[in-house]
């Protein structure tokens, strides 16, 4: 992605300059933000592919950026800049919706490479999801990293390339399920079954939520 946008946020001068200094090579349009709340602002404003974001940051803090940036942009990137002793908070990070997180001190080329990867990643993601197996492969992604909506997005893409699996109508209903919405699951259970009555998955999960209303969702990652 040579075009990419790139925001640094980061309450450390220093850390801004070397980052920005560090992604030169690769030729990337890098903005930096003072803060959090300079972060927000700059959100509202512009559009980003990737938002590089420091966790401890005085006033507005990396954790609450981030929820407020993925509400704003569905789809952008987030890598976590983590101090030492703030890898657990990097990880609850993750599961509300970044990507990676790497832990200072880092060299410039660890942190280009993790950018490159990341984008590049993202890429690979717009090729691939015009594709049946593509748009299934990105959202098994996405839900390994427990990011639904993405996942249920690239799921309907997956349906829209051939709407005749039943892998994917089931994968969308394990989803769904896993969102609290069991009335879409079982409709998509059972169009699963329909289009192909041997797929066992599809099989055992209408049987499962039908018989046990309150049981836990399939476990899909």
């Amino acid at each position: 992605m040579p075009n990419a946008r790139i925001l640094i946020v980061d309450d450390e001068k220093n850390i801004r300059l070397t980052i920005a200094q560090s992604l030169d090579p690769l030729g990337y349009e890098v903005m930096t933000a003072l803060n959090g709340e300079d972060a927000l602002k700059q959100l509202q404003l512009e559009e980003y592919d990737l938002i590089l974001l420091d966790l401890r940051m005085p006033g507005i803090d990396g954790l609450e950026v981030l929820k407020r940036a993925v509400e704003m942009h569905p789809d952008i990137q987030i890598v976590i800049l983590s101090a030492h002793g703030t890898v657990d908070n990097a990880v609850e990070a993750m599961k509300l919706g970044a990507v990676d997180f790497i832990q200072k001190p880092f060299t410039p080329q660890e942190l280009r490479g993790i950018v490159y990867q990341v984008l590049e990643h993202d890429s690979l993601n717009t090729q691939e999801s015009s594709s049946y197996q593509g748009a299934m492969k990105i959202a098994k992604h996405c839900a390994r990293k427990r990011q639904f909506d993405r996942a249920i997005a690239h799921v309907k893409q997956a349906i829209g390339c051939d709407p005749s699996r039943a892998e994917a109508f089931n994968l969308l209903g394990e989803l769904q399920e896993i969102e609290g919405d069991r009335i879409e699951a079982l409709k998509n259970y059972r169009v699963a079954t329909d289009l192909d009555p041997t797929y066992k998955p599809a099989q055992n999960n209408l049987t499962r939520a039908t018989r046990s209303p309150k049981s836990r969702p399939p476990l899909i990652f």
